[in-house]
């Protein structure tokens, strides 16, 4: 039996004293906290990447779709069409800036929820580089967005024929979107081509949807 608690005390001097819980604590922020500032610069740079080109496919979709809709349901009024996409690109645009900012200022209140906490932890204050800007977020997004609806726009602004217009929007936001999902993919290091096509197919279905639906409320009047 004494042999026994003598092997026992043996173990446990050479394991060494317990941390203590604040220090195990400590430690796993510090080792997560080093973690993320080691990623997170290549890391936000792809997500301003991926963000932008979702924006401007978004902007490129949901406009091309508008106008042909519209177009469809008034084709004997080329303004309509247009003025529809400008009035998709204006409230798109306010809406993706809005939704942006209210998104990144919930993700920056986490942010900092978890920089207090460290700073607690620690001691003396935190690295707050590199936190997201909601303002810079919510400007990008509305840019995003209003430059992929100003390529359908300025693709059809001085085309009146009816025909001509709807084919070269569909061929213009195609084209264009076929790229964006390459482009996207490319920079996740994923094969382009696939990508591209999945984005042109879904473009398309959304194009022809809405233009479909649109036309049984066609009518002839200016």
């Amino acid at each position: 039996m004494a042999t026994q608690n003598n092997d026992t005390k043996l173990a446990v001097a050479e394991l060494g004293p317990t941390p203590a819980p604040e220090a195990m604590k400590l430690c796993t922020v510090c080792v997560a906290t080093a973690t993320h500032d080691a990623m997170s610069l290549p890391s936000q740079q792809g997500q301003w990447l991926r963000a932008a080109v979702l924006g401007a496919s978004d902007g490129l979709v949901s406009t091309s779709a508008l106008m042909l809709g519209i177009g469809a349901a008034r084709p004997a009024d080329p303004r309509a069409a247009l003025l529809s996409g400008v009035a998709g690109l204006v409230a798109g645009a306010c809406s993706m800036a809005i939704g942006e900012y209210v998104s990144v200022h919930a993700q920056l209140d986490v942010e900092l929820a978890g920089l207090k906490r460290l700073e607690e932890a620690r001691g003396y204050p935190a690295d707050r580089a590199g936190l997201p800007n909601p303002c810079h977020a919510s400007a990008a997004s509305a840019m995003s967005f209003a430059a992929g609806a100003a390529i359908p726009l300025l693709a059809a602004w001085f085309v009146t024929s009816y025909a001509v217009r709807v084919a070269l929007v569909v061929a213009t936001a195609t084209l264009t979107l076929a790229v964006f999902g390459a482009l996207g993919a490319v920079q996740g290091r994923a094969p382009g081509g696939r990508a591209g096509l999945r984005a042109a197919l879904g473009g398309l279905v959304a194009m022809g949807v809405t233009y479909g639906l649109m036309k049984l409320f066609r009518t002839h009047s200016v």
